[in-house]
């Protein structure tokens, strides 16, 4: 039994739930795509199916824990509460957000298909979780990379929630029913449960709150995966954050918004396998122009964006890189940042109906795990991180 606890233990902290269900997929659908089609999208109810459930309601938490990872990164002591330390990473991110979708935009125009500009933002995202692994397997522990990378993929984040809420609507906007909710939510938070009632379990501030901001989210025609975002701030929280810059934060704190992350990180690895095998499920034969474009946005832009933006950055703001950090570093990094896996395939799912455009830019997004075997390759040959050559 311990054993199997560790074991279990093992794939979840290491994201391999994901994987397993992203395999399961591509094993159905390329051996019995009907019946792979029939469970993912069969209608439980008017409307409601697997891929619903999963996409629209389940992946509510996966968008919550990224939130509460941007909302402490802003506290005071927080790795994006000062100019100092957030500058060059944010400069970074900024790269790894234009290069990639420029690089995408112009591959569609130059190939004259227009119908698939609208995939631009599918490349721009970093896969938090993968891309770390990657980074404590090239650089080992305490390298200044890591944390540098962790606050460019927290960045990365916050810029794609902007993102999915602004360029991809869900329908007809409603935006009265919209902020009506989502204050009404936000203010029974801060006014009922924090200020009169005290209240520190967090399902309080999540069991009223998350559904009434879901339905406006959902009524108003933005996606309703980002219905506990603007409600994250609401939980008793932390006046500060040590961040992971000084790797001084508690391995358990109390307060409510911990307690949420601690309660909910292990079933959100569950989700993450339902959404893979829910999302990932395409035929292998179902690459086309829109996988060229999201798999050289995410392996070719990424990495030159990022690299670009922070030399010249450095250059012309007189910017630094972290101690102990060199350019060849950043280099390596950028290709770590081009794993954009989970959030490339949920942006795609948003971005394309179902069809062959959408299979393919999935494709593309699955794909983008080649950069992790382009980040040891690279990190080899530039003899960075454990593959440094001593010097005596």
């Amino acid at each position: 039994m311990p054993q199997l606890k560790n074991g279990v233990r093992f794939l979840l902290e290491n994201s391999l739930f994901l994987i397993g269900g992203t395999i399961m997929a591509l094993l159905f659908a390329n051996l019995d795509h009907e019946a792979y089609h029939r469970i993912v999208h069969a209608e439980a109810a008017p409307h409601i199916t697997l891929h619903f459930i999963v996409n629209d309601v389940l992946m509510c938490f996966f968008f919550a824990l990224a939130a509460k990872e941007i909302w402490e990164a802003l506290l005071p002591g927080g790795a994006l509460s000062s100019p100092k330390k957030a500058a060059t990473p944010l400069i970074a991110t900024l790269g790894g957000v234009v290069a990639p979708a420029a690089l995408y935009l112009l591959g569609a125009i130059f190939f004259g298909a227009t119908e698939l500009t609208r995939g631009w933002a599918v490349p721009c995202a970093t896969d938090i979780a993968f891309s770390y692994l990657v980074a404590r397997l090239v650089f080992g522990k305490g390298h200044p990379a890591i944390p540098f990378l962790l606050l460019l993929a927290i960045a990365d984040d916050a810029a794609g929630l902007i993102i999915l809420a602004v360029a991809y609507p869900t329908g007809d906007m409603n935006l009265v029913l919209f902020f009506g909710c989502v204050i009404g939510a936000i203010l029974f938070n801060l006014i009922v449960l924090k200020k009169w009632l005290k209240a520190k379990s967090f399902w309080w501030y999540l069991l009223i709150a998350g559904p009434l901001a879901w339905w406006g989210f959902f009524k108003g025609g933005i996606h309703p995966a980002l219905a506990l975002v603007p409600i994250i701030p609401t939980f008793p929280h932390a006046k500060r954050d040590d961040g992971f810059f000084e790797g001084a934060r508690p391995d358990h704190p109390t307060d409510t918004l911990n307690l949420f992350e601690h309660w909910w990180k292990n079933p959100v690895e569950i989700i993450l396998c339902l959404f893979g095998f829910a999302n990932a499920g395409v035929a292998f034969g179902s690459m086309g122009l829109g996988t060229g474009l999201v798999s050289g946005g995410l392996l070719i832009g990424k990495p030159l964006g990022i690299f670009f933006f922070s030399f010249i950055a450095c250059k012309l703001f007189r910017l630094e890189l972290p101690e102990g950090m060199n350019w060849l570093d950043l280099l390596t990094l950028g290709f770590m940042a081009g794993i954009g896996f989970t959030v490339a395939l949920f942006v795609a799912t948003v971005a394309f109906p179902a069809g062959s455009f959408l299979d393919a830019a999935k494709m593309g997004a699955l794909f983008s795990f080649g950069a992790a075997i382009l980040s040891f390759l690279v990190a080899k040959s530039l003899k960075v991180g454990r593959f440094k050559v001593a010097r005596h």
